[in-house]
């Protein structure tokens, strides 16, 4: 097992990096059908004349990969799980395409102890998604409630 992580051993600029998942048509398309069935998620033809000119991946397809290459970046060893307060921005720059192949940047932006319960810090930290090409095609700012080392076995 990896080494717990505590609030103490979160710095600003610090990062963890995971990547090499590829998403298929096959996998882009099943997706949309289900959460957001729009014609350039979901038909070739159709999506030939949208904005896009060919297939594209939904975006919270993109968020759920990014989520899961998060949790093989060594970030997902925090003490007692990751514990989400919110998300203050999500965006997508660039559009993903089936066959593209995404890595994460996790890098933290922020840490303080916690103004309602001082056990616990909160990090702050902003998800950056690439895809083959190097391109940003998704970034995410959240912040996570975090034990502190004093606190452990309290």
């Amino acid at each position: 097992m990896e080494k717990e992580l505590y609030f103490e051993d979160f710095a600003p600029g610090q990062q963890f990096t995971n990547g090499g998942y590829t998403i298929s048509k096959e996998a882009a398309i099943a997706f949309a059908t289900q959460y957001d069935p729009q014609p350039f998620h979901i038909d070739e033809e159709a999506a030939k004349q949208s904005i896009f000119g060919k297939l594209a991946v939904c975006g919270m397809q993109t968020a759920a990969v990014t989520m899961r290459l998060k949790m093989g970046s060594g970030i997902q060893n925090v003490a007692g799980g990751l514990v989400g307060l919110g998300m203050e921005q999500m965006r997508w720059p660039v559009p993903v395409f089936p066959g593209d192949t995404l890595r994460i940047v996790v890098s933290v932006t922020g840490a303080r102890v916690s103004n309602s319960n001082p056990k616990n810090g909160v990090v702050r930290y902003k998800i950056e998604t690439f895809n083959q090409n190097d391109a940003l095609v998704m970034e995410i700012d959240t912040a996570v409630l975090v034990p502190r080392k004093e606190n452990k076995g309290l």
